[in-house]
């Protein structure tokens, strides 16, 4: 059973939409935080803030269950290591607002410090909802292992790439601005069969999810049928990443 706190009433009363994938109530949560983005405001609500952590938490133990089933590397986890702290780190942002107004869920073999790929899942109904994963802007070190490893065995990616669940569910890997060079990595042949990727900087994958998604029973499994998808690009990751430099 979940509660969450009011602050007009100063009362605890029933989540709506139990059965969702994430409740309406965590939901209403972040869009009161993001016009109410001030320490004053968080520490009035702190149960309902509490009651939207709990909720968090099962979301995760939820969806990890289900991943773990198909990719056993993760199952040291617990969901407590794959959320991330709601507090922003200001220190050198222009932007002072103390709290994140999302939800962020990492699940990866090294824990949410260590450079591994993995699965992420991002809900924020202001900027956008997605699921899917990788590795994120990798250190110098890892990126120079994952290049190896493109290098030496592109077909492997090439044969992930051109998969049908891959390309169906995310049909490349994502090209936001900053992260493909526009000249071939040094080291690497600009007539290499794979430098198109080995031109990437940052190497994942991700799926917009539909808003109705968010609280809907069935979001649960969209987000696992995601993962599911992604998992041979981790696998490669990974593999890439454990080598011996």
């Amino acid at each position: 059973m979940f509660l969450f706190y009011t602050e007009t009433f100063g009362t605890c009363r029933l989540l709506k939409n139990k059965n969702a994938m994430i409740n309406q109530d965590t939901l209403e949560f972040y869009r009161e935080l993001r016009v109410n983005n001030h320490k004053e405001w968080f520490d009035r609500n702190r149960k309902w803030y509490e009651a939207v952590k709990k909720d968090t938490l099962r979301l995760t133990g939820e969806l990890l269950a289900r991943i773990q089933a198909f990719d056993p590397s993760l199952g040291h986890l617990q969901p407590k290591d794959c959320i991330f702290r709601i507090n922003r780190d200001i220190r050198f942002s222009a932007d002072k607002t103390p709290y994140k107004t999302h939800i962020g869920i990492f699940m990866t073999p090294g824990g949410r410090k260590l450079d591994f790929a993995g699965y992420y899942v991002h809900i924020d109904e202001e900027s956008g909802s997605f699921a899917g994963g990788g590795c994120y802007m990798p250190q110098a070190e890892a990126l120079k292992r994952i290049r190896r490893e493109i290098s030496g065995f592109y077909e492997d990616l090439e044969m992930i790439m051109n998969a049908k669940p891959f390309r169906t569910t995310f049909g490349d890997l994502d090209r936001e601005d900053g992260v493909v060079l526009k000249r071939p990595p040094k080291g690497f042949d600009a007539d290499h069969p794979a430098i198109e990727y080995l031109k990437f900087k940052s190497f994942t994958a991700t799926r917009e999810l539909e808003p109705k998604l968010l609280t809907d029973p069935k979001g649960l499994d969209a987000v696992v049928k995601i993962m599911k998808d992604l998992k041979p690009l981790n696998d490669f990751l990974n593999r890439a990443l454990r080598t011996e430099a």
